[in-house]
């Protein structure tokens, strides 16, 4: 059967594209924060998966006001790089897994969550920032990323948003039903956006260290406390755009040591963790953890 070997967190700040793909990496603003996923490269030359389950939110690119998906699963063959504005990003396009994402579609709604089917759409940074940062720089004509990608859009941006726990149910239900899937694929589930920062009003800027890394404190000792922080939480601590943060939530709850909303079992191994700001506005985040 297929089966989740790894989770990988991280943030998806646009202006990390844009420092990737203007050559500024090694400038002394960006330095410090590429530093930080070194290993995490290296890690995944070393633990290439065969799919990686991708969530992420769009921003307003694959869909606007007029069709606003709670939890949508991208069931295409392959996906281009959005344009948001200034052209899309000098990345490949990413190459889709239908079988798969078609069979855990068919779970999960089976299991009474309401996902959308998506059988077009382009992706913009909150999937390709992830894969640059975890994969590399890659040329859009001769490179390609190292594996099929699922992307699993999740609506933070209008309100009314998913709750934490909702997610973390979310995560497990996904487990199973890649765990139900008959072939032998080795998947990563990653979840990104976050951490805290805040794009308008009179909190603009805001980053909130301290509550960020006792965040990731619960991502890795108690995902169940985790998931049930409020919304409000959220909007207060780690400011309107910290909301990102539960789709974290999906990806924690769909590894293995989580079962029926319990801590049972031996908990994952902690590969790698690193906290940075800032890097534009916003706080870094970013944690790898294997299942025992």
């Amino acid at each position: 059967m297929a089966r989740i070997t790894a989770s990988v967190f991280t943030s998806h700040v646009p202006a990390i594209g844009a420092a990737m793909d203007l050559g500024k990496t090694q400038e002394d603003y960006w330095k410090p924060l590429f530093a930080g996923y070194e290993y995490s490269r290296e890690w995944m030359k070393d633990n290439k998966p065969d799919v990686i389950f991708l969530v992420f939110n769009d921003h307003a690119t694959a869909f606007s006001l007029e069709m606003i998906p709670t939890f949508a699963i991208g069931t295409a063959a392959q996906y281009q790089p959005a344009d948001e504005g200034w052209g899309p990003r000098p990345v490949p396009a990413v190459q889709g897994h239908p079988d798969l994402a078609s069979h855990i579609a068919q779970s999960v709604i089976q299991q009474d969550f309401d996902l959308t089917i998506v059988n077009q759409m382009d992706v913009d940074h909150g999937l390709t920032v992830p894969l640059s940062l975890m994969c590399g720089q890659k040329d859009p004509v001769k490179d390609a990323w190292p594996c099929p990608v699922i992307p699993f859009a999740v609506n933070v941006v209008q309100y009314p948003v998913p709750s934490g726990q909702r997610c973390f149910n979310l995560g497990q239900a996904i487990r199973k039903a890649i765990e139900s899937y008959d072939e032998d694929l080795n998947v990563h589930i990653w979840g990104t956006g976050g951490m805290s920062h805040q794009l308008q009003g009179p909190r603009a800027g805001l980053i909130n260290k301290e509550w960020d890394n006792r965040f990731l404190d619960l991502m890795i000792e108690d995902p169940v406390a985790a998931a049930k922080i409020p919304h409000i939480e959220y909007v207060r601590e780690a400011g309107s755009e910290g909301i990102e943060l539960v789709m974290w939530l999906i990806a924690r709850g769909a590894m293995s040591d989580v079962v029926d909303g319990k801590l049972q079992g031996p908990a994952p191994k902690l590969k790698h963790r690193f906290f940075h700001v800032p890097a534009s506005n916003t706080a870094v985040g970013h944690l790898i953890l294997e299942n025992a």
